[in-house]
């Protein structure tokens, strides 16, 4: 054996964790989704929507988007199906994502407190490690105009611009893709 290390996996993914923030390291844990983690992903979600696409988006079009109604059944099965990866400072849920089998990315949201520090960059490197395991060779997502810029960052592209409508509210997105 040669007397260089060896850079597995494991020690990729855990160097991508590490962030720096005010003037010290936080540590991003990543971890798979559990059922009880649902109505914090819902609020998270909620408030992401509410406080930071409220930018891009009128009042009324956060309000179609992101509902004052929760209903714990029907999320509890969306995110069952979604099996996202959720994202940790200590004990703080501060982000979720997650990687279908043809690379799509349905959701991808981090806490409106901890935008701008390395939560979506831990994400997104999860979400490529785990996309390169699994052979997947194109990504995409249907992204907001507020998200646009963040998946540039990383590497996306827009391929098409698309509007929808959301209880009579009309939402513009991009549909972005990368290619591995």
């Amino acid at each position: 054996m040669s007397g260089h290390s060896v850079n597995t996996f494991e020690q990729r993914a855990f160097a991508n964790l590490l962030v720096h923030v005010d003037r010290g390291y936080k540590v991003i844990s990543i971890r798979d989704y559990k059922q009880s983690d649902a109505e914090a992903l819902w609020s998270l979600f909620f408030h992401t929507i509410r406080t930071i696409n409220v930018r891009d988006y009128s009042q009324a079009q956060v309000e179609a988007w992101a509902s004052d109604e929760y209903n714990p059944q029907y999320w509890e099965k969306r995110m069952k199906g979604l099996a996202p990866f959720v994202a940790q400072i200590n004990e703080a849920i501060v982000g979720y994502t997650d990687l279908q089998s043809d690379g799509l990315i349905d959701h991808f949201f981090c806490h409106h407190e901890y935008q701008g520090q390395g939560v979506g960059r831990a994400l997104m490197n999860h979400v490529l490690t785990v996309g390169r395991a699994r052979r997947i060779h194109r990504y995409y997502s249907e992204v907001s105009i507020t998200a646009r810029p963040f998946y540039e960052h990383m590497g996306f592209s827009v391929v098409d611009e698309k509007v929808e409508e959301m209880d009579g509210e009309r939402l513009r997105y991009y549909v972005m893709e990368r290619f591995s």
